[in-house]
């Protein structure tokens, strides 16, 4: 890609963008764009794998990776952990190593879910997934139900957002903090960096149509499958949201986390300049140092406050 696009990108994103292939058609073919994703993977083990207690369960048909920090004494809180890819890629070995990351250092036990796909499986399969696996958390023995988040990245943001709302409207499991990170939010597709960014690094607005094309599979956004949609946010968990300048997604975020603000609910909120979707990848930039480090802070004060 053409990083000059960009007059504010951060200077070491700047190989990274340069290198990018152009996506703009990944999600014409769902089974490329997955194979595509699946090669961004690391290979070896995960960092701090051998701190922890990992093992693989099913949930009523839910496949869930349940990891939980070795030698660690009393009830832990819990950490549902959903993976991006537009509802439509991604699955429980995309996020691996940053669930991992999450239970070292954050000391919580995490449920990393395998939730349903679209175009395959169009919602509610998807949300359906991870409110199951919300409640298998909150029932685990050693995980203290009261100490309870949900933590996703793009579409698992959006899907962390939609199980809170969900938790809140079926009465529970009852949750203290919910984290979106560049959080898919808005199926209509209408704020101004959705209406600009239609040739960003990674994202743009020619994924993010096909996204919700599949998540919907044809019928209307509710407020469950478009949280942007709830009228009402009150009575929701204390909240971090982070946002990308190059990112589609932005402007939904950065307006979600001031209606939660507007309802009385208490947010942290980030907007990351001169960063993209999926800046992640270059895991060596401060910028992106920052992101990471951030979010994980945010996750460890909401769950172990001070007394």
């Amino acid at each position: 890609m053409d990083a000059s696009a960009f007059p504010n990108l951060d200077p070491q994103l700047r190989p990274l963008v340069e290198m990018l292939p152009d996506t703009m058609s990944a999600f014409d073919d769902i089974p490329a764009a997955r194979e595509m994703f699946q090669n961004f993977l690391p290979a070896g083990p995960a960092p701090g794998e051998d701190q922890l207690d990992i093992a693989d369960a099913d949930v009523n048909g839910v496949p869930v990776r349940v990891y939980r920090p070795r030698g660690v004494a009393g009830d832990l809180p819990g950490i549902l952990y959903l993976h991006g890819g537009g509802f439509c890629i991604g699955d429980i070995d995309t996020e691996h190593a940053g669930a991992v990351l999450v239970a070292n250092t954050v000391g919580a036990v995490v449920v990393n879910v395998d939730y349903r796909l679209a175009p395959e499986h169009p919602y509610p399969a998807g949300l359906d997934d991870c409110y199951a696996a919300l409640k298998y958390l909150a029932g685990l023995d050693g995980v203290d139900a009261s100490r309870l988040a949900v933590h996703g990245q793009s579409a698992g943001g959006g899907l962390a957002a939609a199980t809170a709302l969900v938790a809140r409207d079926r009465g529970g499991p009852a949750l203290a903090f919910q984290s979106l990170g560049i959080p898919e939010l808005d199926d209509r597709l209408e704020t101004p960096s959705m209406k600009a960014f239609d040739g960003t690094p990674m994202w743009s607005r020619v994924q993010a149509v096909k996204s919700w094309e599949y998540y919907l599979g044809g019928k209307p956004a509710d407020a469950y499958a478009a949280p942007a949609r709830m009228d009402d946010l009150s009575g929701l968990p204390a909240a971090y949201v982070s946002t990308c300048e190059y990112d589609p997604l932005r402007d939904e975020g950065l307006t979600y986390a001031l209606r939660l603000l507007q309802a009385g609910v208490s947010v942290e909120v980030h907007q990351f300049p001169g960063t993209f979707h999926g800046a992640q990848l270059v895991q060596d930039a401060d910028v992106v140092k920052r992101m990471v480090a951030e979010n994980l802070d945010a996750l460890q004060r909401a769950l172990h406050p001070a007394v």
